[in-house]
């Protein structure tokens, strides 16, 4: 018994020998190595590093909430707005051996209600989408907008952003309506060159469509009534969402007044984009800039539809006026931003002024009534064809283009109370000039008479807005609470006046809100204002 407990134990420790080596000989198992977020401090706070890569994300975003009132002289129009409005941001850098590679994209949503809030310029530009009911049709609406989304590599940037022209954008303002220039979302191609000792300048190509006004025509479109006769004809030259047609003259009176004429579709396709170039210099006091732009305006041809005092045919033999050649549109601009620690930490002082021809959006005097619009009135006094004239260039009856001229300047100042409480003060005037001629005997506006002397200077067309000098002045001031960081609740206050320039023939339209004559000649009106009162809470992060 004994022999064959010692063969047994004998043969229980030989098997656990060999076990053990075989065990020894088999490589041994780790664990997977955990990927830890890691934090980025190469670009500022809130960067971190995307697991197994060498770029470095930041996400960010905004939530607001907003409620306007706007003061209103009838039932017909809306006073109280609500907005709610999310914003994403995902900025992505790279560091490369020619320097950082971003890509940086902004979405924005928000659920817009009431007075100006909507925005029928929004709309169609395919950023919005409007509710159709009876009651919210113009006064509800959903806006999407890939805000920003755009490349820098190399000193280019591409993709969508800010136009390189602009330079106050409205900065420290809610509502946004001082005149001057801001295009925070556009298409563009640019180069930006630094020079050093805080020079740079820029050159970009950007997308005409959204510094777009229309082109308006002098004498009767398709549709009104016939020239020759003494009923006033109507603005038929905007349609949204439609063919767009003025009348270019083929037959003339002694005097030089159409009798007969053709249709030309004076719809703007994009031929060419909009070149900008901007100087700037940035330094420890502030910065300052300049920058220009060239904006090309270019007519279609014309229509088959003739009209006139001949039953709407052309007379045989009368010679067929000529298609306007492509016009180009100008302008040029100037800022200052001046740091002033010493009035308090984070106060700004903000200067501004640009003059144009054919580039109303540039000089900013028709927003934000609005673009691609014949009118930019904005209250209920001028409405129809009494509104001033929003448009780049106008059409004579001789197929002469005539480019609106037009100017602007704006300030604007910041004061920190405490650090938590700070306000802004802001102000701006703007001013259209269009040429005196398009309002001649050869070129009667629409909305003149016609006859066989020419336009009689009578009646409503005493009144017609078109081709009237106006100015647009803007101003408020708005305080903000930040009682934590990145909390903003505040309340703003502005006054906006359009009014007509000139003596009583030319500074003067039909007050829409008075639709009553006086021995046949309608109750007239010069000014145009409104008060606007907003509201916001926003937290950024």
């Amino acid at each position: 018994m004994k022999l064959v407990k010692s063969l047994l134990l004998g043969s229980a420790a030989g098997l656990c020998a060999v076990a053990g080596a075989q065990a020894a000989d088999l490589p041994a198992r780790r664990a997977a190595p955990v990927e830890y977020v890691r934090v980025c401090t190469a670009y500022g706070a809130g960067f971190f590093f995307i697991p197994g890569t060498d770029t470095c994300l930041r996400v960010g975003g905004r939530a607001r909430f907003e409620y306007q009132y706007v003061s209103n002289r009838t039932r017909n129009n809306d006073v109280s707005g609500f907005r709610g409005l999310g914003r994403l941001n995902i900025d992505a850098r790279t560091q490369t051996g020619y320097g950082t590679l971003r890509a940086f994209v902004r979405f924005e949503l928000a659920s817009r209600t009431g007075a100006q809030l909507t925005s029928g310029t929004q709309q169609r530009y395919a950023n919005a989408f409007p509710a159709i009911g009876q009651d919210t049709f113009g006064r509800a609406q959903q806006y999407v907008n890939v805000d920003k989304a755009f490349v820098q590599f190399a000193g280019f940037t591409a993709g969508r952003a800010s136009s390189f022209y602009d330079f106050y954008a409205h900065d420290l303002e809610f509502v946004g309506v001082s005149v001057g220039s801001d295009v925070f979302s556009t298409n563009l191609l640019a180069y930006t060159l630094t020079f050093g000792q805080g020079w740079s300048a820029t050159i970009s190509m950007e997308d005409p469509i959204f510094r777009r006004s229309p082109t308006f025509g002098t004498i009767a479109a398709l549709g009104t009534a016939a020239l020759g006769s003494t009923t006033p004809t109507a603005s038929t030259t905007f349609f949204v969402g439609q063919g767009v047609f003025t009348g270019v003259g083929t037959s003339f009176a002694a005097n030089g007044a159409p009798l007969s004429a053709v249709n030309i579709d004076v719809q703007q396709r994009n031929h060419l984009p909009d070149f900008v170039g901007a100087l700037r210099y940035d330094a420890p006091w502030g910065a300052a800039q300049i920058s220009a732009a060239v904006h090309e305006l270019r007519t279609g041809n014309f229509a088959s539809a003739a009209f006139g005092v001949n039953g709407g045919v052309v007379p045989v033999g009368q010679p067929v006026a000529r298609v306007p050649s492509a016009e180009y549109g100008w302008a040029v601009q100037g800022g200052l931003k001046l740091n002033l620690p010493q009035i308090a930490t984070g106060d700004v002082l903000w200067l501004q002024a640009a003059y144009g021809q054919g580039a109303n959006a540039y000089t900013g005097i028709t927003v934000p009534q609005g673009s691609e619009v014949l009118g930019a009135g904005y209250t209920n006094r001028f409405t129809g064809a009494n509104v001033p004239g929003g448009y780049d260039m106008a059409i004579d009856a001789n197929g002469r283009a005539h480019l609106t001229e037009s100017w602007s300047g704006s300030a604007a100042f910041l004061h920190y109370w405490s650090p938590q409480w700070r306000q802004a003060f802001f102000g701006s005037y703007g001013r259209a000039t269009f040429d005196k001629a398009l309002r001649g005997p050869a070129s009667p506006l629409i909305g003149t008479f016609f006859n066989a002397a020419g336009p009689t200077g009578t009646g409503a067309a005493l009144f017609s807005g078109f081709g009237k000098d106006y100015s647009n002045i803007v101003a408020g001031s708005n305080l903000i609470w930040s009682p934590v960081k990145d909390l903003d609740i505040g309340v703003e206050a502005l006054y906006q006046r359009m009014e007509f320039l000139g003596g009583a023939s030319r500074g003067r339209v039909v007050d829409a809100n008075k639709p009553v004559t006086v021995g046949g000649v309608p109750r007239s009106v010069k000014v145009d204002d409104n008060v606007i009162v907003r509201m916001r809470v926003q937290r950024d992060f």
